[in-house]
């Protein structure tokens, strides 16, 4: 069966903001020293143009899509695009530093909550498995697309008119967004906050995240051993313990455990943790190898990182849905974390004096794998939602997916940034210690695909045919 018009409508609303708060994250990066020179930060507040928005937006998520829930995912997703758009027309006319970070922290916390529920209404709106896996497919390409465009539309927004207008650009996707979702998105009451209104959990769980998300993304300036990290991680780590405690006694909690139950919920979720960190960090550090080592600008990066973009939005829009429908979604998985692991294989070997067409157009060819595996995660990790928990399930998918990166990226370049060290000490050229770096860290992303690969094959299991489905209270318990 088609999608209706208005749902297709909807579909396209929903992957338009998801687009939106992607391109967001790393759009930035390229505008960074620009925004320096004109705002006066120092070095080590110019760090916080990022990490004000990945703070929010981490810690917020899990809490946002439990809200959804209880007030009405529609309206949780209005409430953030709006607040979004506001905050973008703030950073873009910020002249200080302290007032951009703070329109970042507003568009971290609009990112939260509209991401939070996206993936819980398209599942309430496409529920034959095979239109969910198309809609899944198109939502994954919107990803694919923002992640890597980021970077190019960065450098030429930043190149032609100013870096005022990275956040400008926003302006007329929030504004038509938040137009077309009222008409198209469908109206739902929630269960009401009598339902789960835990403000203990609230306040642990978004405590937690914040603070874990803060310890990571600063360990590149700490490093791992040093007390900053140890004692500020092992607090986030109580406190997020502290609201395991709290949900398995709460008469309502934020977050009911039976979710974690599902082999599908819990797996698709450590799975992706596990495979975002490589993919974030990949994009990251190959980015990194192409300016620092072989000299490429800013906006070559970005061109040459398109092919990537192209092939994980092609296989995502065009093939995934129906490999998915055919081999079921955990083979689709475990073919494309192969398809990655052969990526960041052909990376350890990567040269100084590398070829684009023969050392790196592979690379981007093989990360294709990547369209394999975000629509069959999303498809595993949603496969057991019930209908009240739908948002709660979203929120907790996107919250990995930030975790994932964040942890990614702390690891892996703080990783090849010892091993450059090393190599340094010794006497080699910066340009080869530097590959060196990226070498180590692409053997541990590898490593890192090879362990996803592990839960994907021991843990997830495919969903059963519409048919043969259990009911929602069953299949949250299996």
């Amino acid at each position: 069966m088609s999608p209706t018009p208005s749902r297709t409508l909807a579909l396209i609303v929903l992957s338009a903001a998801s687009l939106m708060t992607i391109l967001d994250g790393s759009i930035v990066t390229v505008a960074m020293p620009a925004i320096q020179h004109d705002l006066g930060f120092t070095p080590a507040a110019l760090s916080w143009t990022v990490n004000a928005y990945l703070l929010p937006f981490g810690g917020l998520l899990l809490l946002a899509g439990r809200l959804g829930d209880l007030i009405g995912r529609r309206t949780m997703f209005l409430a953030g695009n709006a607040l979004f758009t506001l905050a973008s027309l703030l950073a873009g006319l910020s002249a200080t530093p302290a007032m951009l970070i703070a329109a970042r922290f507003l568009q971290g916390v609009g990112s939260a909550m509209a991401s939070a529920v996206v993936l819980g209404i398209l599942v309430t709106l496409f529920t034959e498995p095979g239109e969910r896996a198309r809609a899944i497919g198109v939502f994954s390409f919107t990803g694919a697309v923002g992640a890597s465009l980021g970077q190019v539309l960065g450098g030429v927004l930043t190149d032609a008119l100013s870096w005022h207008w990275i956040f400008f650009i926003n302006l007329p996707i929030g504004l038509v967004s938040v137009a077309l979702a009222v008409r198209v998105l469908p109206a739902d009451r929630g269960t009401g906050l009598a339902a789960g209104a835990d403000a203990l959990g609230a306040a642990l769980v978004t405590g937690g995240l914040m603070l874990g998300i803060y310890t990571v993304v600063k360990v590149e300036e700490y490093g791992w051993a040093a007390a900053h990290t140890l004692g500020l991680g092992a607090l986030s780590l109580a406190l997020l313990a502290g609201f395991f405690a709290r949900q398995a006694t709460a008469r309502t909690p934020l977050m009911p455990l039976r979710v974690l139950r599902s082999r599908n919920v819990s797996g698709a979720n450590l799975a992706q943790m596990l495979g975002l960190s490589a993919m974030f960090a990949f994009q990251i550090l190959v980015a990194l190898y192409m300016q620092k080592v072989l000299g490429y600008s800013a906006l070559e990066t970005g061109l040459a990182m398109l092919p990537a973009a192209v092939a994980i939005g092609g296989i995502s829009l065009f093939l995934s849905a129906r490999l998915n429908a055919r081999f079921g979604a955990r083979a689709v998985l475990v073919a494309g974390l192969v398809l990655l692991m052969a990526a960041m294989g052909w990376l350890t070997r990567v040269p100084v004096q590398a070829s684009y067409v023969t050392d790196l157009l592979p690379v981007m060819l093989l990360i294709a794998g990547g369209g394999l595996v975000l629509p069959a995660l999303a498809t595993l990790g949603m496969s057991a939602a019930r209908p009240d928990d739908a948002g709660l399930v979203s929120g907790l998918f996107n919250t990995t997916q930030q975790i994932g990166m964040a942890l990614g990226v702390a690891v892996l370049s703080t990783m090849a940034a010892s091993r450059t060290g090393d190599l340094l000490v010794r006497g080699v050229t910066d340009a080869a210690a530097l590959t060196g770096g990226y070498r180590l860290a692409f053997g541990i992303a590898a490593a890192l695909l090879l362990s996803a690969l592990v839960v994907a094959v021991t843990v997830l299991r495919s969903p059963a045919p519409a048919a043969d489905r259990p009911a929602p209270a069953e299949a949250l318990n299996k």
